[in-house]
């Protein structure tokens, strides 16, 4: 499941300058501040349709999952703090669909409003077109109620079609929408790993 994110409330502050996020790796010490954002999210969400939130070994073995397919998981630092985290997955596990992923985002409950969603979704589509991945799908829930539809149509995403109640969580039935956009030259040339697949 996709993206996390939240339009400004009308509470945020108007005169505070945002504090610019350092983007960095993720580490495992950053394991226990991601859980915390996670489980906030698996408990009062619906972003996620997890219903138990992870523990941070669990976390950890996602970590190393993502990191075994050469993908992106970055957090976004605030004064010290990780404020929200990103990641890349692969899409489906098929080998014929080794070049496209899915992008995933949870901004913590303390940072909504800042655009943090979108500085990460940024840095990661950045971070992917560096791969040899060739598109980006997202998979967002209960029609992007908290802005992530909006968020991915600004950096390019295109609607794709929606899932009528494919989830029940939290007494209720969900759709999923999917989104998608090309990373690099997209389909405009066959992936360099085709003929070395080919040959398995």
């Amino acid at each position: 499941m996709s993206t996390a994110h939240h339009a400004p409330s009308s509470t945020d502050p108007v005169h505070t300058p945002p504090t610019v996020p350092l983007i960095r790796d993720a580490t495992e010490a950053d394991l226990p501040a991601i859980q915390a954002i996670y489980a906030h999210h698996v408990l009062t969400g619906v972003a996620s349709f997890e219903e138990t939130p992870p523990s941070v070994d669990d976390l950890r073995a996602r970590l190393a999952s993502v990191r075994s397919h050469g993908l992106p998981y970055m957090v976004a630092e605030i004064d010290g703090e990780v404020a929200g985290y990103c990641y890349a997955t692969p899409y489906r596990p098929r080998v014929a669909y080794r070049n496209t992923i899915e992008d995933s985002i949870y901004i913590g409950d303390a940072y909504r409003g800042r655009g943090l969603g979108r500085v990460l979704l940024q840095a990661l589509i950045e971070r992917c077109e560096t791969g040899p991945w060739r598109q980006m799908v997202a998979v967002v829930a209960d029609g992007g109620s908290g802005g992530s539809l909006s968020l991915h149509r600004q950096l390019g995403f295109e609607l794709i079609g929606t899932f009528k109640a494919v989830g029940f969580k939290h007494g209720r039935w969900l759709d999923t929408t999917l989104m998608q956009r090309a990373l690099g030259v997209g389909d405009a040339t066959v992936p360099d790993n085709h003929l070395a697949s080919a040959r398995s």
